[in-house]
């Protein structure tokens, strides 16, 4: 169903999130009650029950079981993952206050941020730092991450984020989704070839499913792990096509 009202837009300027500080202040609160070694951010995709989701949680095995050595928490980005795009922005304010409350409270933790799906679009609006043109921000966001918050984000991982022509089909008159400046060195941008949502040669939509079963989720969490470990690593995946394995 395409949408026209310009309000729903309003998230691609999601990027630009600068939530409440008083709760930012609340989320601190919370992040000070323990530092983990990571902190995962992640947000599921749409119409996965609340929590992770099935390949954020898949992701989130893979890494905790290749770093054995660092505690690993994950956060559930809170958002209705619906079919109604402009709910996505509460998905960037709570992801981008979890964010500023990790690093404002846990400066020694590294945090990694991710999504899946129309959560990884939520993910990537974050790092942007800039607002597109004729867009007006919702209430809640104000302006993107300060600087230096990349610095303490180790490294972005994206499954099946839309592409620019799927989300356009979807709602008309919608920003691209990209990854700001400061983050796309560090960010493991992941497509199937045949997922139609992130592809525009897809045909497959079970292929939008896939990323645990033809072991993306292990590939990027191998990435995740080189990148907490300070190295320069490259993402196994150029910029948005992951190899179509069987």
């Amino acid at each position: 169903m395409k949408r026209n009202d310009r309000s729903l837009m309003a998230v691609g300027a999601a990027a630009l999130i600068v939530a409440g500080a008083g709760s930012v202040a609340a989320a601190g609160h919370a992040a000070a009650e323990a530092c983990p070694d990571v902190q995962v951010v992640f947000a599921r995709g749409t119409f996965e029950p609340a929590g992770v989701g099935g390949v954020g949680q898949a992701f989130v095995d893979a890494l905790r079981a290749k770093a054995p050595g660092k505690s690993v928490d994950a956060y559930a980005v809170n958002y209705p993952a619906s079919l109604d795009f402009a709910t996505a922005a509460d998905g960037v304010i709570d992801a981008r206050n979890k964010v500023m409350a990790t690093a404002n409270a846990c400066p020694n933790t590294k945090v990694v941020l991710g999504g899946y799906s129309q959560g990884a679009a939520v993910a990537a609006y974050i790092t942007e730092d800039t607002v597109p043109k004729g867009f007006t921000l919702p209430p809640g966001l104000t302006g993107p991450m300060p600087a230096s918050t990349a610095d303490h984000v180790a490294a972005v991982v994206l499954f099946g984020k839309p592409s620019s022509g799927f989300l356009q089909m979807i709602y008309t008159g919608a920003p691209p989704i990209t990854v700001g400046p400061r983050y796309v060195g560090k960010t493991d941008d992941i497509c199937i070839p045949e997922d139609p949502v992130c592809s525009p040669t897809g045909g497959d939509q079970g292929a939008h499913g896939a990323y645990p079963a033809r072991g993306l989720t292990d590939q990027a969490a191998d990435y995740v792990v080189s990148r907490l470990g300070g190295g320069a690593a490259k993402p196994a995946h150029s910029t948005a096509q992951a190899s179509g394995l069987n």
